[in-house]
């Protein structure tokens, strides 16, 4: 894999013409619209095929990958377009494999809602473990809220995707949820309530596993919030399911190198089968993300983490959304909007502006001026492929990625080029494109 920086003057034509490629692929594989007018400072992904296969009379992608002894899976991987084809056409030319080695076998799991698009899930599927659907919500009463998320479930047990639940606190602010989750702490017929209605719930479903997401825990209550992890865990696998736990650190606690040893995450990884470490403002605009902060305070968290959880249950988790800001900023006020990697360089194409890259914090980021000056930090391809060298530097287990609701070419390209991805449930079923 190649990461190419844009400079003046190129297009598509040229940059592919350079590596000796096909201009239509690289703009596809790329998610490209305008290939003519790229922004100086951009980044394109280059991987170069090292087997190729044009599609005769009669193929289908089942009959395509057994006689390459390869899975559907990988096949469509190599070829994410095909999700949104309902044949293959003879004359097609397909890839069957890209030139270099995989690193390892990675876990990947993608956050999404339930009113994702089915199309961009269908296209995203397969580069996933775990599909984790948000939200089941959880009442200051032990009540938890069910949503329409059937559909979802099918589809991503189609593609061999373990359907994960994730429960968040039913609240308008932080501070509503950490009472919610504080006064469920001491209180053990409001947890028993609270467990018995999961699984009720859970029974209707067909659920792999379930993700208890951590707000902040108050000092007094982070014993008691181990204890009913404790029992949480134990109940459920009980019933059949895995246990996951998602530990959210915010750019505060990055920033201040804050860390709750008291919550005794040694503890809690020993009672869960996975844990994500989500480094991200979770939905806040106001704050700042984490891609201001030092690449190396994210190694410290990691080495934090490493010397009390499993490496091999450690999903590090990282967000797909940048931000614009209009400046001047001021804290507590400016407000951010959030933007796909997609839209970002969509605007900086249209505006003409050079992006740049932060090496210390490894995010892109480029001004541009529209009555007033706004200035734009996303992660591109290359900010990707930094943190996807944290699973094999410090043998975790794989990614959590927030979120998955819309296709991020470059980043499953980066993914698709470096691991092979687990699958811990087969194949339900998958219709054969013919």
């Amino acid at each position: 894999m190649i990461i190419h920086v844009v400079r003046p003057g190129e297009t598509i034509d040229s940059i592919a013409e350079d590596y000796g490629i096909s201009a239509k692929r690289l703009a596809i594989e790329n998610g490209i619209s305008s290939p003519v007018n790229l922004a100086v400072g951009e980044s394109i992904v280059i991987l170069i095929p090292e087997i190729t296969y044009i599609v005769q009379d009669g193929d289908t992608l089942s009959s395509i990958a057994r006689s390459f002894n390869i899975s559907i899976m990988e096949l469509l991987r190599n070829n994410p377009y095909l999700s949104e084809s309902q044949y293959i056409y003879p004359g097609e030319e397909l890839v069957i494999k890209y030139s270099g080695d995989k690193i390892e076998l990675i876990s990947t799991n993608g956050y999404v809602y339930p009113f994702v698009d089915h199309n961009v899930l269908k296209k995203t599927l397969p580069f996933l473990t775990y599909l984790s659907i948000y939200a089941h919500y959880y009442t200051d009463n032990g009540e938890v809220l069910s949503v329409n998320d059937e559909e979802l479930i099918g589809i991503a047990r189609d593609y061999g995707v373990a359907p994960i639940m994730i429960l968040v606190g039913l609240a308008t602010s932080s501070a509503e949820e950490i009472e919610i989750i504080n006064n469920l702490l001491r209180d053990q017929e409001l947890q028993d309530k609270f467990i018995n209605n999961l699984i009720s719930v859970l029974e209707g479903k067909d659920y792999y596993g379930v993700n208890f997401t951590t707000p902040y825990i108050l000092p007094d209550d982070r014993h008691l919030y181990v204890e009913f992890i404790r029992k949480l865990s134990t109940r459920l696998k009980d019933s059949g399911y895995r246990v996951f736990l998602t530990l959210t650190l915010s750019s505060f606690d990055l920033l201040t190198n804050v860390n709750y040893g008291d919550l005794q995450y040694d503890i809690l990884g020993e009672l869960v089968d996975n844990v994500s470490i989500i480094t991200y403002e979770w939905g806040f605009l106001y704050g700042l993300p984490p891609s201001i902060v030092s690449f190396a305070t994210l190694h410290n968290i990691i080495m934090y983490v490493l010397g009390l959880i499993d490496p091999d249950k450690i999903l590090f988790g990282y967000s797909t959304i940048g931000y614009v800001w209009q400046l001047p900023y001021i804290d507590g006020i400016t407000v951010a909007q959030a933007i796909s990697f997609n839209s970002a360089t969509d605007l900086a194409r249209e505006f003409r502006a050079e992006i740049f890259y932060d090496d210390i914090t490894k995010a892109s980021y480029f001004q541009y001026y529209s009555d007033v000056e706004y200035v734009v930090r996303f992660r591109d391809a290359r900010g990707i492929d930094d943190i996807l060298d944290l699973v094999p530097t410090y043998g975790v287990d794989g990614v959590s990625i927030w979120n998955v609701m819309y296709f991020f070419d470059q980043m499953w390209l980066v993914i698709n080029s470096k691991y092979e991805i687990k699958k811990v449930i087969p194949l339900s079923s998958l219709d054969c494109k013919e």
